[in-house]
């Protein structure tokens, strides 16, 4: 098990890579201003099973894997820009639809779930930290309790940071959710999603 310093070495070097813009804050302070707290809370479940799904995969030798067939890698890589450039396409798509931004137009708690499950089973950032920063906090002779007492923490600063976006865009909701606004802010994280998923296809 790590000591309580790397403990907080670690916590601080999550805490700092979380607060990294990326796609996860963008889509869920929208969904949450839009389409409620309920879908947000959702979401934020799904995402925290998505890392923490990865953090297990690479406890238990997925890592190992990837970093000895580096075409396995370059899937996972190009699966999760791919899916990002989907959820642009559809950010776009729903900023065209007047029903969407109605009360009840918009994501509910399966999909809001569904898609924060899937972005960070395919978030190659999330993907390089358990494989490249996190042995760095585990003694060399570290077993499985140890990889996985991190993914934990890890997983639960991702999540405390998601559910503080989900409560700051909820309380916002009445002004995003004007249909207008709603509209616009569709459009500027289509921007964003894309242009995510063009720094890591850069990072490829």
């Amino acid at each position: 098990m790590p000591d309580a310093g790397l403990v907080l070495s670690f916590l601080l070097a999550a805490f700092a890579i979380e607060l990294t813009p990326g796609p996860n804050m963008a889509w869920l302070a929208l969904l949450s201003a839009t389409a409620g707290r309920a879908t947000g809370w959702a979401a934020v479940a799904g995402i925290a099973l998505g890392l923490g799904l990865q953090g297990t995969f690479a406890a238990t030798g997925f890592a190992a894997l990837l970093a000895a067939f580096p075409p396995a890698y370059s899937v996972l890589h190009a699966a999760g820009v791919a899916y990002l450039v989907w959820l642009a396409w559809e950010s776009w798509r729903d900023a065209a639809n007047p029903g969407h931004h109605l009360p009840g137009g918009g994501e509910d708690e399966t999909v809001g779930f569904r898609h924060g499950l899937i972005t960070n089973l395919l978030n190659p950032k999330a993907a390089v930290f358990y494989i490249t920063v996190l042995p760095g906090f585990l003694p060399v002779d570290a077993d499985l309790a140890g990889g996985l007492t991190l993914t934990a923490i890890y997983v639960a600063v991702a999540t405390f940071i998601h559910a503080v976006i989900v409560l700051a865009a909820g309380a916002a909701r009445r002004w995003l959710s004007d249909p207008g606004i709603s509209a616009r802010m569709h459009r500027v994280q289509t921007f964003v999603l894309l242009a995510v998923a063009l720094w890591l296809l850069s990072k490829a």
